[in-house]
């Protein structure tokens, strides 16, 4: 039987998934939006997270980069509470573990295992500080409830939802096929009281004819005895930051003017830096893989990387050295941001053994100046502009551990808080900055792609376009869900007296 929460607790619901990259995100980022709407506040809670693309908080911690996309569709600043636990892989065995916005420690899986007690007692900390300060929260899970390897000591998915009493429903991709299977599966490889806890099950991507479907949901219920509470359509272009995982598919646009390429390293991180660029109806964007011959471009970037040595290694392995150089040589251009600023320097230096045994390695040379990771991470929010003619607003974050000298930064790409910060190199072929977020602004990109050959007519704002994106997956949760069912667990009725107006 549905119940709603316990008397007196803050309203709470948590979404699960049968995989990664179910649906998770944009679900839980369209219910903040659809409750946001309705004049509720309400905040995103993901207790664990694995990613590399993170967001800098206004509390100045880090957390999941998908965390702070729900933050925006809640209405909220984006804080540490959000997103508690964030791990951050250096290799496929150890990984940077975030507490509270704050790098704590370096761990192999094994010791990480023996250290969640301690884990989820930061949770709970901030689980309790963010039903005391809001109406409501929205719970992400990570992964899939089911993975039996990580049951003892959860606190993802199951463990945290026994322990607060959290109602779940699952959410499932149908578009990768064998939803009922995975939607079954993982009901099964529950406990008892695990299965009393779902409440329902959500659909995602799905396409065609609805009514093919019904026979298979009319199954699902009778086998479960769980409601299907939405099937939720493939919503195409929708332009919202990924937690990680890079885009499945290439943005289908008309007769583009600048070919941008990027290559996608092992450790790449806050490559939702290069989302702009993806979406902007110009652009011929295209990530390449591994083993991937790179095609002609107008512009190369080097997006972020949490394993910069180990990066820089793969991108000679895979022959990107010779290309890039090639591409200069052909009077291309080349951005480097973050990790990929380090990359194009002369020399990198991990005395501390930070990301890999201690010791220096030769970066790509074409920028003179030199990298040394320290053990403080620099987390701030930036404002500033671009060295560009007409110097272009710029706002963004940074995040990173390195500290780079050298004389080619006296010919700076920015200007953060009225200070110089990156490089240009003297051709003007080769930019770099510490900055995310470079592409974010209207202007900045718009002068950004004349910079690297092309001057736009109009101006394309992400902004702008993530927002319409936001309200547009909101109407489709607001359609297709049964919103009725989940008012037992999230104050769904509440309606602003003025209707605000949508972007």
């Amino acid at each position: 039987m549905n119940t709603p929460n316990p008397p007196n607790a803050t309203p709470s619901l948590m979404v699960q998934g049968c995989t990664s990259d179910a649906g998770k995100t944009i679900l839980v980022a369209a219910l903040c939006r659809v409750l946001a709407r309705r004049g509720v506040r309400v905040a995103p809670f993901k207790p664990q997270n694995m990613a590399l693309n993170s967001a800098v908080t206004i509390d100045g911690g880090e957390i999941g980069r998908a965390q702070a996309l729900q933050a925006l569709a809640a209405g909220v600043p984006a804080h540490i509470d959000f997103n508690p636990i964030l791990l951050k892989p250096s290799t496929d065995k150890r990984a940077q573990v975030i507490i509270h916005g704050k790098a704590m420690n370096d761990l192999n899986a094994r010791d990480y295992h023996e250290y969640k007690p301690r884990a989820m007692k930061a949770v709970l900390e901030s689980w309790d500080r963010l039903c005391a300060a809001y109406d409501c929260v929205v719970v992400e899970g990570a992964g899939s409830p089911a993975e039996i390897n990580l049951r003892a000591r959860d606190i993802a998915n199951m463990g945290f939802a026994e322990v607060v009493d959290c109602p779940v429903i699952l959410i499932a991709d149908i578009d990768r096929g064998g939803v009922f299977a995975h939607l079954v599966g993982t009901l099964d490889l529950l406990s008892p009281s695990e299965q009393a806890r779902v409440k329902g099950f959500v659909i995602n991507r799905f396409r065609g004819d609805i009514s093919l479907l019904e026979p298979g949901l009319r199954w699902l219920e009778d086998r479960t005895g769980k409601p299907v509470l939405g099937v939720l359509p493939y919503l195409h272009g929708l332009y919202l930051d990924a937690e990680d995982a890079l885009p499945r598919t290439k943005e289908a646009k008309g007769d583009t003017k600048l070919r941008v390429i990027a290559p996608a390293y092992p450790r790449i991180s806050n490559h939702n830096d290069l989302d702009p660029l993806r979406f902007h109806p110009d652009v011929d964007f295209t990530i390449v893989g591994p083993h991937d011959t790179p095609p002609p471009c107008d512009l190369i970037i080097l997006a972020g990387s949490k394993a910069v040595q180990g990066d820089l290694n793969w991108l000679r392995r895979m022959g990107w050295e010779d290309t890039i150089r090639r591409h200069l040589r052909y009077g291309g251009k080349l951005i480097g941001i973050c990790g990929g600023l380090q990359m194009l320097g002369t020399q990198l230096h991990d005395p501390l053994g930070l990301e890999g045994k201690p010791g220096s390695a030769p970066g790509f040379g074409l920028l003179d100046y030199e990298t040394t990771l320290e053990g403080e991470k620099t987390l701030e929010n930036v404002r500033g502009e671009l060295t560009l003619p007409g110097a272009p607003p710029i706002a963004g974050y940074r995040i990173h551990m390195g500290v780079t000298h050298g004389s080619a930064l006296n010919r700076a790409s920015t200007r953060l808080g009225g200070a110089p910060e990156g490089a240009i190199s003297e051709d003007n072929q080769i930019l770099a900055t510490y900055c995310h977020g470079l592409f974010d602004t209207p202007e900045a990109l718009s002068s950004l792609l004349e910079w690297a050959g092309h001057k736009s007519t109009s101006l394309f704002d992400p902004n702008e376009r993530r927002e319409r994106d936001l309200n547009r997956l909101a109407d489709a949760v607001e359609e297709s869900l049964d919103l009725e069912c989940l008012v037992k667990w999230l104050p769904l009725k509440r309606v602003v007296e003025v209707n605000e107006p949508r972007s």
